[in-house]
């Protein structure tokens, strides 16, 4: 059973935006407001179709354009971050208290979060200074997005009474198992995933060359404290995830000579 070491419901009505890269039509979107809304007032605006692997895109080469699906639920015919940009600055004119990215249809452990839409999403939202968090459903299909869902409810309830600090927002990944299989939840760093690196040639009718790029994944590294190992052992995994790249272990020992500048030159 999973602990419920969440905070209770909070008692003010908070506005939330729902998106995610599977597009607006996608079960785990759809199970995500849908258990939001027993609480809050929820947004969905989302890609108008599938937009995995897109990372953080935004679309400045051409217009977008949105589509009205019903009462707070919109499409748009361009990326994740693109959704979370026209949501925040237009749709919802900047009165938005969290957004909230998933539930993606698959994991997003380790390095997966330098390519997912999902988590992209969610750092789109901390640029713009608003808390955020990306959730997704580690396992295979047939998928149940349930447990999945009433995690993100509490987790979701939990941060707006104990917010995040700073620009931190949180990669949340749940196995695909029954609710009684579900050891709990752990604070992780991320891990390594490991994929064979396909590219596949074929000739189309034309006689041209197309290529499909991305093979099967081959396993994780085995790394104590990991998001990979949390999934492997029945856990929710919670990885606190920033904006800044910088790899501050490595800046003290950064020793470049002038020569590199000045080319020898003085």
């Amino acid at each position: 059973m999973v602990e419920d070491r969440i905070a209770p419901s909070v008692t003010l009505p908070k506005r939330i935006l729902v998106t995610n890269d599977d597009s607006v039509h996608a079960a785990g979107l759809q199970q995500l407001a849908s258990a939001l809304e027993a609480y809050f007032e929820v947004w969905v605006v989302a890609p108008d179709r599938e937009q995995s692997a897109q990372s953080h895109a935004l679309t400045l080469h051409r217009p977008l354009r949105i589509t009205t699906l019903g009462e707070r639920r919109f499409a748009v015919d361009g990326t994740p971050s693109d959704s979370v940009y026209l949501a925040v600055n237009h749709i919802m004119g900047r009165a938005v208290d969290l957004v909230i990215s998933g539930i993606n249809h698959g994991a997003n452990l380790g390095d997966d979060v330098a390519y997912s839409g999902t988590v992209s999403a969610a750092m789109e939202a901390v640029f713009m200074g608003l808390p955020a968090f990306a959730v997704s459903l580690a396992g295979q299909a047939p998928l149940n997005f349930e447990v999945a869902a009433e995690f993100a409810c509490k987790l979701a309830r939990h941060l707006f009474t104990t917010p995040l600090s700073g620009r931190t927002f949180l990669n949340v990944n749940v196995p695909n198992l029954p609710r009684d299989q579900i050891r709990g939840f752990r604070a992780t760093r991320l891990g390594h995933r490991r994929y064979d690196y396909v590219v596949e040639e074929k000739v189309d009718p034309r006689g041209r060359n197309y290529y499909w790029i991305g093979g099967p994944e081959l396993g994780f590294q085995d790394l104590r404290g990991s998001d990979c190992n949390a999934i492997q052992e029945g856990f929710i995994s919670v990885t606190p995830l920033a904006p800044d790249l910088t790899d501050y272990n490595s800046l003290q020992d950064l020793r470049l000579e002038d020569s590199l500048f000045t080319g020898g030159q003085r």
